[in-house]
């Protein structure tokens, strides 16, 4: 019986064969470099896709608030996106939010700071869950998280505190800590202490402000991009919507009255990952697996803006 084709019935099979493994590796590609091209976080999530695959190491069972969450092998794996090592040479500033021990030393943060437009406290002690899951601990874990990421990636990480302060450091210390180490990128980490309803992330722009010690002009832009990125990114990772109380649906708030934004010279932005007091925000909040998926989001934010 013929069908038409002057090969023989073997080559035919070949050739369809040789065809659907083409089309496979040429959509698999160029939905890749979709993903790469597609730039930062442009506006409000609305009709966003579902989150996308992540970049960075995976993650493997929940715990409690204070347990881990790792791969299979009991370490967190490399990304499998990207190069290994291609932040090499960026220095990446982390300002876990407050301070565990802040609630034995209410004189001390309650001193007065010069933030260039205002004065406030040195530090607070922060919010935390009904359940007493202390924002302190939560900001000193996450940062822990993203350190190891960036790590693997290349980057020299620092911290401006690792719980072995007697409190603070102070809002201009914290800053001044960034600066002194020529950052490439500065994140502060924190959640918030919202009423009741109020849910989502909200990443925390600075606003232009030159008055005082605070001459932040010149990172003001840099520092929207890299909110952008972090607010995308975070948003694909773990699927959290932006905040419903704050930035009207974008994700992104600009502030002239943190002191960490205001006298930053390097390229800063505050996250805050969710409603400490809201009880959905909070069962994510002290969940290690979601705290994984926070840390891979916030590294993929922070390494687009790096590279890009």
């Amino acid at each position: 019986m013929s069908n038409g084709s002057t090969h023989p019935p073997h080559r035919r099979l070949r050739g369809a064969l040789l065809a659907v493994l083409t089309a496979v590796v040429v959509a698999g590609l160029g939905g890749w470099l979709v993903w790469r091209t597609s730039g930062g976080y442009g506006g409000p999530p609305h009709g966003a896709g579902p989150p996308a695959a992540s970049r960075s190491p995976g993650s493997g069972g929940a715990s409690g608030p204070g347990g881990t969450d790792r791969g299979p092998d009991g370490k967190d794996s490399p990304g499998k996106g990207g190069p290994h090592g291609s932040l090499k040479g960026k220095v990446v500033v982390l300002d876990p939010g407050h301070n565990p021990h802040n609630r034995d030393h209410g004189r001390e943060i309650a001193r007065q700071v010069d933030i260039g437009n205002a004065h406030k406290e040195c530090d607070t002690t922060g919010t935390s869950t009904d359940d007493g899951y202390a924002e302190a601990s939560f900001s000193l874990d996450l940062a822990h998280r993203i350190r190891t990421l960036l790590q693997q990636e290349g980057a020299k990480v620092v911290l401006t505190h690792d719980g072995d302060r007697r409190y603070g450091p102070c809002v201009d210390e914290r800053a001044a800590l960034g600066n002194k180490a020529h950052a490439d990128a500065a994140v502060s980490l924190h959640a918030d202490g919202s009423a009741r309803g109020n849910r989502g992330f909200h990443v925390i722009l600075p606003a232009r402000v030159t008055a005082g010690p605070a001459h932040n002009a010149s990172i003001v832009a840099p520092s929207r991009r890299l909110g952008e990125r972090l607010a995308g990114r975070f948003l694909a990772v773990t699927g959290s919507a932006p905040s419903n109380y704050i930035g009207h649906g974008t994700g992104l708030d600009v502030r002239s009255d943190l002191g960490g934004l205001n006298l930053s010279t390097v390229p800063k932005v505050f996250i805050e990952c969710g409603n400490m007091r809201d009880p959905k925000d909070a069962a994510e909040l002290t969940d290690a697996h979601w705290r994984q998926k926070a840390a891979r989001g916030i590294t993929e934010g922070i390494t687009d803006f790096l590279t890009h």
